[in-house]
């Protein structure tokens, strides 16, 4: 408290001293007479309410409430999983055909390396009769749920570009992520929680680290909160030794009220978000334990995921991801990390590392899709999967020298993605690639295209879903992308 009140202090010489008051007149000279050169720019631009009011509507009616987007950090191999290519097999082993290396980049491979057949078994499931391997043996029985997207590319061929690309729309940092966009255009339904939460398991966050659930140049409230399935589910959420609620909630109040005072006088929007920053975290402290207790589920919900209460794990983020969006949580990003398989060590091999991922990965995945349906909670959610690219049909060769283990290089020309529940088709493929999954010949997908489906399916268009920063309006999809029609029910 007593910081607090010399904080006060100082803050009243500042506004009352003529120093002060010089130094400031000085700055705001300036800034009326940028703003007269900027007339109608409106640099500050954009929502600066507190959660009260914090709702706001779509540009049309939504199909989804909610969005889970599960990101497989690192970029699986589609031709391990979804893509069956018998004549990938026959090649294999063969030198990789000049056509295919000419005028291309990658990220490591040099000279001419071998061609490289799938290590998997791949059989047709469900009524759509949709091509699945046996490293996903529990997804085999939901691929009637998805919509499958087959031949989708990116611009960007290593790890940090492309994640910032598929979540940021860009592949340098500075821009706002995708559930930093979803939040700033359709607020929140749940003024105790955060309107976008992340949750990472694996053994490292992405690449691109936690720029990827930034806010950029969006005002700071609109950040991803990143939560844990061990320990404390938010760092410093519990009160300090010897401090009680009720002091904590008046140390709370009276830094709210210094800084509306400082808003009053500056109108940087930016003092808002801060001050819906702090009261949020102070209500966090109640609703969040509750909410990330997964402990509280039956038995036989903890049997489905195969969960286990207290570990860091992809399957009790799935589960936790089901558990937000019942609390009105509106974008929930999910990363699980180490799907690069390049075949350098035994972690990054196709038969081991790789094999480990999908273990850890399907029955959960799974299991959410299941179980938001059973609740009838698909109708109006959207989930999400897919890695940052693809993986080449070619074996890695790093230095021109074959790898220890069977691996693949970065590929940004062809990889799979899928949607399930709020909007979109059940069981159904959309693109194709030519006969070894090199390139997608039919009804390719840009990362734009998806980002510009995505947020149509909640309500919001993507040309109009605009943020004013440096003289001109910003948006998710930058200049590019078009709504996949063809994939909506």
């Amino acid at each position: 408290m007593e910081k607090i009140l010399k904080e006060l202090e100082q803050t009243d010489r500042e506004v009352t001293t003529r120093r002060y008051f010089l130094q400031q007149s000085i700055g705001h000279l300036g800034a009326m007479a940028l703003g007269g050169m900027m007339m109608g720019c409106d640099m500050f631009k954009g929502d600066t309410s507190t959660s009260k009011d914090s709702f706001r509507l779509s540009h049309f009616a939504p199909k989804a409430k909610r969005v889970i987007f599960l990101h497989m950090s690192g970029a699986p191999s589609q031709l391990e999983l979804f893509e069956n290519k018998p004549l990938l097999r026959d090649l294999d082993g063969q030198d990789c055909p000049p056509s295919l290396l000419e005028g291309k980049r990658f990220a490591f491979i040099v000279g001419t390396p071998k061609m490289l057949g799938p290590y998997a078994e791949f059989n047709q499931y469900g009524q759509t009769g949709s091509w699945v391997s046996n490293h996903m043996p529990y997804f085999q029985q939901s691929v009637d749920e998805v919509t499958f997207l087959r031949a989708m590319h990116t611009d960007e061929f290593n790890h940090a570009p492309a994640q910032l690309f598929m979540h940021t729309g860009g592949p340098r940092t500075g821009r706002p992520s995708f559930g930093s966009w979803v939040t700033y255009g359709l607020g929140s339904e749940n003024e105790n929680l955060p309107g976008f939460i992340v949750l990472a398991s694996g053994d490292a966050i992405p690449s691109a680290g936690k720029s990827i659930w930034g806010s950029g140049f969006l005002p700071s409230q609109y950040q991803g909160v990143q939560c844990r399935s061990e320990g404390d589910p938010v760092l410093y959420i519990s009160d300090p030794a010897g401090m009680p609620r009720d002091l904590r909630k008046a140390a709370i109040q009276t830094i709210s009220d210094i800084n509306r005072v400082q808003h009053q006088e500056m109108g940087d929007p930016e003092i808002l978000s801060r001050i819906e920053q702090y009261e949020l975290a102070f209500r966090m402290q109640t609703t969040v334990p509750e909410a990330m207790d997964i402990s509280r589920e039956p038995d036989y919900i903890h049997q489905l995921y195969g969960t286990t209460p207290g570990q860091n794990s992809y399957a009790n983020n799935c589960l936790l991801a089901r558990r937000l969006a019942e609390r009105g949580v509106r974008f929930i990003q999910l990363y699980h990390a180490d799907w690069d398989t390049h075949g350098s060590n035994s972690n990054e091999a196709l038969e081991i590392g790789f094999v480990n991922r999908c273990k850890e990965t399907d029955q959960a995945t799974t299991a959410l899709l299941t179980d938001l349906k059973q609740r009838g909670m698909l109708d109006d959610t959207l989930v999400v999967w897919g890695g940052e690219f693809g993986r080449t049909p070619m074996a890695e060769n790093r230095g021109g020298k074959k790898a220890p283990f069977k691996g693949r290089d970065h590929h940004k020309e062809a990889f799979t993605m899928w949607m399930a529940g709020a909007g979109v088709k059940q069981g159904f493929s959309f693109g194709e690639t030519d006969e070894i999954g090199y390139y997608g010949t039919k009804d390719r997908v840009h990362v734009h295209d998806l980002q510009a489906t995505i947020l149509h399916l909640m309500g919001l268009d993507h040309e109009k879903l605009t943020y004013a920063f440096q003289g001109r309006n910003f948006r998710l999809t930058d200049v590019h992308g078009k709504v996949v029609h063809q994939i909506l029910s």
